[in-house]
């Protein structure tokens, strides 16, 4: 790709796992990545690896539960590169529970970040994308959008949203913005340390013997963004092969 022909992509939730993974890919390919999450140590040192390799890579600190925030993120990419090609919403947490541990905190936390994050992001560059008359959001989903577990209710909860306001948006846009779900089963990442609850970690654990690693996730969104834009993969699952879910 010539500097005129690289895609703008946002990526949020960088800073480790599958963002941080996925950024590393796209920017090895040409594309321009601008990296978001409250990490912004990380994401510094994740732009400051792929620019000294010829890469192109921008840092905003941001936190997706805040419309603000997000919009000042996607601002801060349209001043840098005056276009918004692809935002991958990736940010999300994962702290299980049985449901009668009432843990409501984390519940919360759960919609804010996986649910109202993505609405953010989506509010944020759809208008955007519809002055463009072109663009892609890439939303991150599961497994758990399409099964519930123990200890998963309220994750799974918000994957499910995850993939019914993704399709919603891919009906109502119509034919200039391509919309993508990501569904990945077990990979290796940072979700299973935020699990406060002991039944729920170990079970995760055990879980996670079989899990692929994260560059599996960010080559399947690549294959997404390098279509032709009048082809939309709308959804994708990527699970290990071992896998029984």
């Amino acid at each position: 790709m010539n500097a005129a022909e690289r895609k703008v992509v946002l990526i949020t939730g960088a800073s480790s796992g599958i963002g941080e993974a996925t950024a590393i890919h796209l920017a090895a390919r040409g594309m321009h990545v601008v990296l978001g999450a409250r990490r912004t140590g990380r994401l510094e040192e994740l732009a400051a690896r792929i620019n000294a390799e010829g890469g192109s890579a921008a840092v905003r600190e941001l936190d997706v539960t805040s419309l603000e925030s997000m919009q000042a993120f996607v601002d801060f990419a349209l001043e840098r590169h005056g276009r918004v090609d692809v935002i991958v919403n990736n940010a999300g947490v994962m702290p299980l529970s049985k449901l009668e541990a009432l843990k409501v905190d984390e519940w919360n936390r759960m919609i804010d970040v996986n649910v109202r994050g993505v609405l953010h992001g989506i509010a944020a560059t759809l208008p955007v994308m519809q002055r463009q008359r072109s663009g892609q959001i890439i939303n991150m989903a599961s497994i758990g959008a399409y099964t519930v577990s123990p200890t998963a209710a309220v994750y799974c909860a918000t994957k499910f949203a995850v993939a019914a306001i993704s399709e919603g948006l891919r009906q109502e846009v119509g034919g200039d913005i391509r919309v993508t779900v990501v569904s990945p089963g077990v990979v290796e990442s940072e979700l299973a340390e935020s699990i406060s609850d002991p039944g729920g970690r170990e079970e995760m654990r055990a879980f996670r013997r079989i899990a692929i690693k994260p560059e599996a996730i960010a080559r399947t969104i690549h294959f997404a963004i390098e279509q032709p834009a009048d082809v939309d993969v709308s959804e994708i699952i990527v699970r290990p092969t071992a896998s029984p879910y």
